[in-house]
């Protein structure tokens, strides 16, 4: 059974900056008994990272929509897994006030790393969260959990301005606020070629060749551990030779990355 302690061994070991700023996307059953459940694996983080920033996604792109179009940072649940929904709730964690793709963070920076959502229009703008996490050259833990779950990808597309990943008309959404309802309309994604995150995974091989990411274990879970700053560098590499990679699931061409 793990315990937080022997958690708190394996991020030592992983190569993550305990100091730095760290993204996790995670699948609470991939890790294993632990003591306590998920309570045990968030002390863990939340202890290893107290000198950072520590950030899970809360997205509510399937609860945010048409049939609701409020998001309540204090009660709209999140989508993502069982770990995010508890973290949004622990003392001295604040939420991102973005619509359907918000996160949730704690430690240094937290307050102002979160700001500013409600001025997206889209997903992953590069103002916002997402954008943010190049600028502090963060790291993403997949914890668990294959590529296919990397929405950094989704940010570095729309920064790069690949056609077809966003609707042309916004969605009419709206924020809950301590000062009333807060229109925030959405260019929400949008894939004329069904869902291209199912086809992420194609960058593994090149991500891990050259440096971008590297092969850990937390607890039973293996784990990707990703430098933001050289997954998007590297996936706009590939972009600027192929708009259109993620279109389909065929394996990456090599000289696509390789000169990367």
């Amino acid at each position: 059974m793990h315990t937080k302690e022997t958690l708190i061994a394996d991020l030592q070991k992983s190569g993550i900056n305990p100091t730095g700023t760290l993204h996790v996307h995670s699948s609470m059953k991939s890790i294993g008994e632990c003591e306590n459940r998920a309570d045990t694996v968030l002390d863990a983080f939340i202890e290893f990272m107290r000198d950072g920033l520590l950030i899970f996604p809360t997205h509510t792109w399937r609860n945010v929509g048409e049939n609701n179009n409020t998001y309540d940072p204090m009660t709209t649940p999140s989508c993502v897994g069982i770990l995010t929904n508890i973290f949004m709730k622990r003392d001295n964690v604040i939420r991102s006030l973005h619509p359907t793709h918000s996160v949730a963070a704690i430690g240094k920076d937290a307050r102002d790393y979160t700001s500013g959502e409600e001025q997206s229009r889209s997903p992953c703008s590069r103002n916002g969260c997402y954008g943010k996490l190049y600028d502090r050259n963060a790291q993403i833990l997949f914890l668990g959990c294959e590529l296919i779950r990397n929405t950094f990808i989704h940010g570095v597309e729309e920064w790069n301005k690949i056609p077809n990943r966003l609707g042309t008309e916004p969605q009419e959404l709206f924020i809950k606020t301590e000062q009333g309802l807060l229109p925030c309309p959405q260019h929400r994604h949008y894939f004329a070629d069904g869902d291209i995150s199912q086809n992420y995974g194609k960058m593994e091989v090149a991500f891990i060749e050259k440096g971008a990411a590297k092969y850990v274990k937390i607890g039973n879970a293996h784990s990707i551990l990703a430098d933001a700053v050289k997954m998007a560098d590297l996936v706009t590499h590939c972009l600027k030779k192929n708009p259109n990679i993620f279109a389909d699931d065929t394996e990456l061409p090599d000289d696509l990355w390789c000169d990367f």
